[in-house]
């Protein structure tokens, strides 16, 4: 049940966005997820501004997922995140954030897991 969406400030096609999202599906199995359950989401063309700059192609990205995953493992998702971003939208690991924000409450179907 995790949630992924990616905010940058630059253009990304679709064919991009099938590549990250077919790399996403394998990465999430580091804190032991499924594509069954992944979402995502994406906001290219987003105004940003990183240390203060506009200049440079950025990226922002949300992880929320049921459960709990170690520190290891959210190093790992965080290292593989930041290549696929790097090696799909030329985007500078220096430049992206990733956030985590695991719940014990996610519901779907109508019901909460």
């Amino acid at each position: 049940m995790p949630y992924i969406n990616t905010t940058t400030n630059i253009s990304i096609s679709k064919e991009q966005e099938l590549k990250i999202k077919s790399r996403y599906s394998e990465a999430v199995s580091l804190i032991g997820k499924s594509e069954a359950y992944l979402m995502l989401g994406f906001n290219p063309n987003t105004s940003m501004y990183f240390a203060g700059k506009s200049d440079l192609p950025t990226a922002f990205i949300e992880v929320k997922f049921f459960g709990t995953a170690s520190e290891k493992r959210l190093d790992m998702l965080t290292q593989a995140i930041c290549e696929i971003i790097n090696s799909e939208l030329d985007i500078s690991p220096s430049q992206i954030y990733v956030r985590y924000q695991p719940t014990e409450y996610w519901g779907w179907n109508g019901r909460n897991f």
